[in-house]
Parts: structure tokens; C-alpha cells; sequence
């Protein structure tokens, strides 16, 4: 008998097809199982610390941490943080939104309540702890306009007690709280602008046009046109601040150009100067010398963000930041004599980080805190930027996320295809941006690959990619994440049958739209917060949205309309939810003041009509987004267990994820694996 004998090439690329043709029936869930599984609680539970500042004068450091599991601000002795203190005591959703006075030992936080963004402002007083509310007012949402050296004991806040539509201006003794009106508004004034004397220079109403006229007073009570901005400009040019002797004003301006770039205007002769300009993006942040108010430096995202010093006297500074590492490095905070920075870096694989930069001395750099030091040595991924050309020419700037399972070389390209989430940005007049993102991470972690897509009506790239996006609400703005489907089809990054859609506030009506405008393009869809009903949308917007009304009326459609309500009508997802055909879950914050629980409810109701089924999750104490991180663990429990359904991922048990929450399932318990049982034995804790 004559043996054949195999020659060892032939032999391995057996046993590779064999691999491939194994690793190509996996689960992602199989697939992904050699990595380590990050726990929800890591990625979603409260940061260590966050949020951390300077005093202006330079004597404490601040920070947002848990306080028996409530996010509140400590303070601590600049040089010795050891002796940190709780300065704030809130036992309910948290403070996320603070800073400082002037004032020595006093700061300022911001506090709704359950999210109806009815924001009071209180000042503490660091020598005896005594909160005082600035804005003890009904219905009130507070606006910081003025916080000012040369005023320390007082500032400029906007208040709409009297009117809800529109913020009166005052000046509040932090001291006592007494307010004194600067500016009462009965010309329907969108913003005010004050110099550092709190003298106001300057105001921005809105026109019927969708434009904006810049104002300033009139010497007479009154006002007088100063600038105009049009529609086509109206998100991408505005005054951006004045120097602290008032002389330059700044502005952000697109007018006669794409992209918007800063300039520096001569208050007396009206002299216009170019500080900077990239023609791939718009100027985004900037940092200003803490006692002249002067720009230093600038920040364009295009693919990252990127800084840019226009003062040479910070130019080392900001490479010497920027040696800490590829990722991105800002600046939080300065004292008022800049001899101390705060400075933060993170990277798409590594949560924040903050340092204490001693620019007034050797210029060390010291670490101070890791926002989530759980996710220390865990197995997170890089994210990768990239340009996907639409169907009609225009460049998405996109970001892609691998998991481990799909990118074993960590090159950025897929080894081969996995389940993948078209997770979409909200606003819509907002953008992905390249960083550290839990849900990015999450998603990864259990097998899928994530794709983020700057669709057309998207801010930061020029305003003529922004205005693409007018009147194209589930048409051509849908036709772009499309497109970006296709592309990681294409790319080999997952297939036309195992994707998910999901997203909040506009990233749910994508959602929404995508399962009903294109039933077949996505398995399954997760939608946050997301209007169903743009009619209702539109006619239930929080009063004091209306400034900015012509223009939800201009880029949607127009309410007020016949015409305009058939196109409203015509792109709402609860027209079409008989379309609907893949598995859809829906979260909603009861007290949601933009979308309101009526653009959920109705969608689910029309579903349930027609005996389509749909998982509800509806969290009485939150509004738009879950802001409670017991409620925001919940949320993800279910859509984790929701999404290794659909798509085949792996999914860690809903376990204590509900303990604190105040989740309550109005419909399709029994759609994701476990959430009923998990029901049965959850006590409902709601916290205002």
C-alpha cells in the first residue's frame, strides 16, 4: 500500500481554514470569552473622583466624589488632599455641575430635581458649610452669565421667574442671596454678554428668519443692532467672551467662510483680527489668561482634538502637557495667578487621569486622581478615527471600536466580522468626538464592534456639513449611517445581519427611524430618550427653548404649518410603527423636559396595538438620560441582556445591577432574558 504523504503548507492551511471556518460559526459571545469581563459597576458606577479644580486663589483643590453612593463636592487644602471634606450634601441624584466664585472659600453648584432640568444655584460657604439657594424661585432654571474678579462678592445670574420664557439678568449677593435687577427682559433677549465691571455690552436675539441680531444698549434703556448673524451661521458663529478690560471682544464666526474661526475684534475701531483658523474644522475650546481674559490658546477637533498655542508664553507649557502621553490632554482649571494648572489627559483606552501642573515653579507634573481606577490593567481597546465617504461625496468623520476578539494584532483593522452597534450621537447639532467612552468599552467587552458616525447636521465641521442637514430628519441624515454600514460591511467588520441601532434623544429617534423607515437594515434597535412624534416633540419643548424655536422650526420643519406638520408627520417614526418588525427596547426619565414620557408612551402603545412586541424601561426619577448611576446600571443590565439576544454577545447577569434603582418595566418584561425574575425580587427606590 502506498502512503500519501501531506506537505506541512497543505497541513496549516487546513488547520487555519478549519480555524477560520470555527471561529466564523462562534457566538461573539464565544468569541470574546478569552478576554476578561469588565463589570457594568467599573464602567458605569460613580467615578472615584471627577471634576477636579483649583480655587482661584489657589488654597483648595475640589472634586466631585460619592458620598454614600451620591455624587457631592470635596474640597481639601491644595497641598495636602488628604484632608478632604464633603462640602455638599445631597442624598439624591448627585451634583455634577459646580465652580468657583471669586469670593474666597466659596463655591457655586448647580441642582434640578428628578431631571426637569429646573436648575436652583447655591453658593457654600467653605468657613461654615451653609449652603444658601441663589434662586429659591418655582420652575426656575438658573444660568450662570458672570463670574468676575473684580466683583468677587457678587454675580450675574439669569432667571426666568417671571416670565418662563425668558431670563431676566441680576446681580446676587453671594453673601445674603439678595438679587438686584440689571436687565429686565421684555425683548425677548436669547443671551446676555457683561464685561468684568458686570456692565452689559452686548445681547442676542433671535429673528424670525432663524437669524440673530447682536445688540448693544443704547445708552437710552434700549438697544441698537451691533451685528447680524443669518441662519446658514447661527450655530457656528456667536461672541465668545471679553477681555477683562473689556476692550477686545471675541468672536467665533463662520460668516463668509465654512469653517468658524476665532477673531479678535477692537471694541473702539471695530477691527477685525484673525487669531485662528483650520480649514478642516471649527474652533472649539480655548483657554484664556485667568486675570486678562486674553486667548491663549485654541482647540480644533478634526479626526482628535488638537491645541494650538496663539501665545507664545504658553507654548512650552502645552508641549510639556502633551508629552504625558498620545491621548488627549486639556487644561480643567488655572489660580488666578497661573502658577497652578489642572490638567487632564484620557485616551480612548484609558479613563480620565488629573495632574496637578506647578507652572509658577520647577513645573511638576504630579498625579493626582484616576476617575475610575477599577478600570486600571483591564482589558479596554483603542477606538480609531475614520473618514467614510456618503453616497453623495461628503466625508463622515467617524470612530470605530474593535473588540479584543476582532482585532487580536490591535491594528484597527477586523480579522474578521462581528456583531456591531451604530451607536448614535444626540442633539443632532452635536458630534462624536475621539476619547474614553463607557458605552464604547462596554460594547467591546462583550463581543461587538461600535461604530460612531458624524452624520450631515453634525456641528464642528464647517457649516455647510451642519446645514446638509436641514429638512433631512430620516432622510438623507439616516442615509449617512447607512452609508457608514456599508462601509464596515465592506471593511469586513460585521455583516448586513447582525447589526444594532442605538442611541439617545436624536441618537433614539434614529433608532426609532431606522426600525421604521428601514425595517431591514438592523437587527434590533436600543432607543434612550428618543422622540416618536416630532409634532409633539416640538409642541411640548421646555418654555424657555424659545429663542432657539425658529430654528428647531427651520432645520425639522415647521410646526405652526400646515405644511409643515404633514413633513413632521410624514418623518415620525409613530407613523410607520406598524413597520417595525426587529426587537426594539425603550428608555424614558419620566421627568424628561425635552422628550417628554408621552413620545415613549405613545410609540409603545401604538406598537402593542398591533401586537408588536417592545420592551419598556421607564425610571420615574430621571429626565433626559439617566443621571443616577443605580439607574443608569439598571438601564444597561437589561439592554446587555437585551443585545446578547440579538446579537449574541455576552452578557453578565443582571445580578444586584437593580439594587438603589427605581426601574419599573411597564411593558415586555418577558423579552429579555431574566429582567422579570429580576423584577420580582427588586424594591423600587426613587430618589428627587
Amino acid at each position: 500500500m502506498r502512503r500519501h504523504l501531506i506537505p506541512a503548507t497543505c497541513l496549516l492551511l487546513s488547520l487555519s481554514i478549519s480555524t477560520a471556518l470555527a471561529q466564523e460559526k462562534a457566538t461573539a459571545a464565544q468569541r470574546i470569552a478569552s478576554t476578561e469581563l469588565i463589570a457594568r459597576d467599573a464602567l458605569f458606577g460613580n467615578p472615584e473622583r471627577s471634576i477636579v479644580q483649583i480655587s482661584p486663589d489657589g488654597k483648595y483643590l475640589s472634586w466631585v466624589a460619592p458620598v454614600d453612593g451620591v455624587l457631592n463636592v470635596w474640597v481639601a487644602p491644595a497641598d495636602d488632599p488628604g484632608k478632604a471634606r464633603a462640602v455638599t450634601s445631597d442624598k439624591a441624584r448627585g451634583i455634577r455641575n459646580y465652580s468657583w466664585a471669586y469670593q474666597p472659600d466659596t463655591l457655586l453648584y448647580l441642582r434640578d430635581s428628578g431631571g426637569d432640568e429646573d436648575f436652583h444655584l447655591f453658593a457654600v460657604d467653605l468657613l461654615t458649610d451653609k449652603a444658601t439657594d441663589l434662586t429659591p424661585f418655582p420652575k426656575t432654571t438658573a444660568q450662570v452669565s458672570g463670574v468676575s474678579a473684580l466683583h468677587p462678592e457678587s454675580i450675574l445670574v439669569g432667571m426666568n421667574d417671571r416670565d418662563a420664557q425668558w431670563h431676566d439678568l441680576y446681580r446676587v449677593d453671594l453673601a445674603t442671596g439678595k438679587r438686584s435687577l440689571v436687565e429686565k427682559n421684555e425683548q425677548q433677549i436669547g443671551g446676555y454678554l457683561a464685561d468684568a465691571d458686570y456692565k452689559v455690552r452686548y445681547a442676542l436675539k433671535s429673528r424670525l428668519d432663524g437669524g440673530q441680531d447682536i445688540l448693544q444698549p443704547d445708552g437710552k434703556g434700549g438697544w441698537t443692532k451691533y451685528d447680524d448673524i443669518p441662519f446658514e451661521d447661527s450655530l457656528s458663529t456667536t461672541p465668545a467672551g471679553l477681555t477683562t478690560d473689556g476692550k477686545t471682544l471675541y468672536m467665533i464666526d463662520s460668516r463668509g467662510r465654512n469653517t468658524a474661526a476665532l477673531y479678535a475684534i477692537d471694541v473702539a475701531s471695530g477691527t477685525k483680527k484673525l487669531v485662528f483658523e483650520d480649514a478642516r474644522a471649527d474652533v472649539g475650546n480655548s483657554l484664556a489668561d485667568p486675570k486678562t481674559g486674553v486667548v491663549q490658546a485654541v482647540a480644533v477637533d478634526y479626526l482628535r482634538e488638537e491645541w494650538k498655542a496663539t501665545d507664545p508664553a504658553i507654548a512650552a507649557d502645552l508641549e510639556k502637557l502633551e508629552a504625558l502621553g498620545p491621548g488627549n490632554v486639556s487644561v480643567n482649571s488655572r489660580s488666578y495667578d497661573d502658577k497652578t494648572w489642572i490638567v487632564v489627559y484620557s485616551a480612548a483606552e484609558a479613563p480620565v487621569v488629573y495632574y496637578r501642573y506647578d507652572r509658577g515653579g520647577d513645573g511638576t507634573l504630579t498625579k493626582l486622581f484616576s476617575a475610575r481606577p477599577r478600570l486600571d490593567g483591564k482589558p479596554l481597546v483603542p477606538q480609531w478615527p475614520q473618514e467614510i465617504r456618503s453616497r453623495d461625496g461628503k466625508t463622515l468623520v467617524s470612530y470605530l471600536t474593535l473588540p479584543k476578539s476582532a482585532d487580536a494584532d490591535g491594528d484597527g483593522k477586523a480579522d474578521n466580522a462581528v456583531p456591531m452597534v451604530l451607536f448614535v450621537h444626540g442633539g443632532p447639532w452635536a458630534r462624536d468626538s475621539y476619547g474614553y467612552s463607557g458605552y464604547a468599552q462596554w460594547l467591546a467587552n462583550r463581543g461587538y464592534a461600535v461604530l460612531s458616525v458624524n452624520f450631515r447636521g453634525s456641528t464642528g465641521f464647517g457649516k455647510e456639513f451642519t446645514n446638509a442637514g436641514n429638512g433631512e430628519w430620516a432622510a438623507k441624515m439616516h442615509d449617512d449611517l447607512l452609508d457608514a454600514v456599508q462601509w464596515a460591511v465592506k471593511s469586513g467588520v460585521t455583516t448586513p445581519d447582525q447589526v444594532a441601532i442605538m442611541g439617545g434623544s436624536y441618537g433614539g429617534y434614529a433608532t426609532l427611524a431606522g426600525l421604521t423607515f428601514t425595517p431591514d437594515a438592523f437587527a434590533c434597535g436600543v432607543d434612550i430618550v428618543g422622540p416618536s412624534n416630532l409634532n409633539t416633540l416640538l409642541s411640548t419643548v421646555p418654555p424657555y427653548w424659545a429663542s432657539f424655536f425658529e430654528q428647531l422650526a427651520k432645520r425639522m420643519g415647521d410646526p405652526r404649518t400646515e405644511e409643515g406638520k404633514k413633513w413632521l408627520l410624514e418623518r415620525s417614526p409613530l407613523t410607520h410603527a406598524d413597520k417595525i418588525s426587529k426587537p426594539l427596547l425603550i428608555g424614558q426619565g419620566a421627568n424628561d423636559p425635552r422628550v417628554k414620557q408621552d413620545e415613549s408612551d405613545q410609540i409603545v402603545k401604538a406598537m402593542q396595538a398591533k401586537d408588536i412586541p417592545v420592551t419598556y424601561v421607564l425610571f420615574p426619577d430621571e429626565g433626559h438620560g439617566f443621571a443616577r448611576p443605580e439607574n443608569s446600571k439598571a438601564f444597561n443590565a437589561v439592554a446587555e441582556g437585551f443585545l446578547s439576544q440579538c446579537l449574541g454577545g455576552r452578557a453578565e447577569p443582571i445580578g444586584s445591577d437593580f439594587a438603589g434603582s427605581s426601574i419599573s418595566v411597564p411593558a415586555g418584561a418577558d423579552g429579555v432574558p431574566g429582567l422579570a425574575e429580576a423584577l420580582k425580587t427588586h424594591k423600587q427606590e426613587i430618589k428627587k
